[in-house]
């Protein structure tokens, strides 16, 4: 079972008024103001899978503070997890401390999704390492047995749009405060999943996962083998942020490591299995 574990989808209605939605909401302004900005629907996703060899992939909207733009956004996840539920696994958006947001995680739950994510905590305007702005959402997931899937982002380096103010600071703050959730961060934590070396971090993060979106534009494909170093490449999961990257991107990177064979199927869906598909 191959899963790629970070997918950005839209509905075909969304896309053709894209001039008009992009108004909607700033972040997603800042990140897709670009001319060659790139969008997809779910049918562009099950292409590339047959391309590429995935088996499901974990498809969501992007995050935003409108709680009616997610609301819109989750209503083309469900309607394509209900069309292709063999592919597809859903997860759901909301802004964390909008007052909807319960009754929204509820609804989605009901409707068949499985998670929450991707959460930007610049774009709905949450610090993630404060409990009493984001312990309520944590909460719920946890009962729902959300997975979380939290964006997290390197706080060095070159900007590029999107790049946050949300690191390994307030990522691991959210994960000691909330050690019950399960916590899938994305773009390799921000370089979190190196601090893991420490033994007590190890245990302190004990259900955290790592997902590899964006890999090929921040690190040197090495990064694989210093996750082995970190004893981390059991919680590695393939995260191409489609449509930014597809897969196949990420196995031209694998193949310039010395990755075993097994690594490689652990990173590839095994290890997102694990979290993604038991019962």
């Amino acid at each position: 079972m191959k899963i790629d574990a970070h997918v950005h989808i839209l509905s075909p209605d969304f896309i053709k008024d894209i001039k008009k939605n992009i108004e909607r909401d700033q972040h997603f302004k800042l990140l897709h103001s670009n001319p060659k900005a790139k969008f997809a629907v779910a049918e562009d996703v099950l292409k590339d899978m047959d391309k590429t060899g995935i088996d499901k992939s974990v498809v969501f909207g992007f995050s935003a503070l409108e709680m009616g733009m997610c609301r819109e956004a989750n209503d083309y996840i469900i309607d394509v997890v209900k069309r292709y539920p063999d592919r597809f696994i859903g997860f759901a958006i909301v802004p964390p401390k909008d007052p909807g947001m319960e009754k929204e995680l509820v609804r989605c739950y009901e409707a068949g999704l499985k998670g929450v994510g991707e959460i930007i905590p610049d774009a709905v305007h949450v610090d993630i390492s404060k409990q009493e702005e984001i312990g309520k959402f944590a909460s719920l997931c946890r009962e729902l047995k959300f997975p979380i899937l939290m964006h997290s982002n390197e706080t060095v380096g070159h900007y590029y749009p999107g790049k946050g103010k949300t690191g390994p600071d307030e990522a691991y703050l959210f994960a000691i405060n909330n050690p019950d959730n399960i916590i899938i961060y994305a773009h390799w934590g921000g370089g979190l999943f190196f601090y893991e070396l420490m033994p007590e971090l190890q245990k302190d993060l004990k259900n955290v996962y790592y997902d590899t979106a964006a890999s090929p534009y921040l690190y040197k494909p090495q990064v694989y083998e210093a996750a082995r170093t970190a004893g981390v490449l059991n919680k590695v999961l393939l995260g191409s942020d489609f449509p930014l990257l597809s897969p196949s991107r990420y196995y031209k990177e694998w193949s310039q490591t010395n990755l075993t064979e097994e690594e490689k199927l652990k990173i590839n869906g095994l290890n997102a299995s694990s979290i993604l598909l038991s019962e």
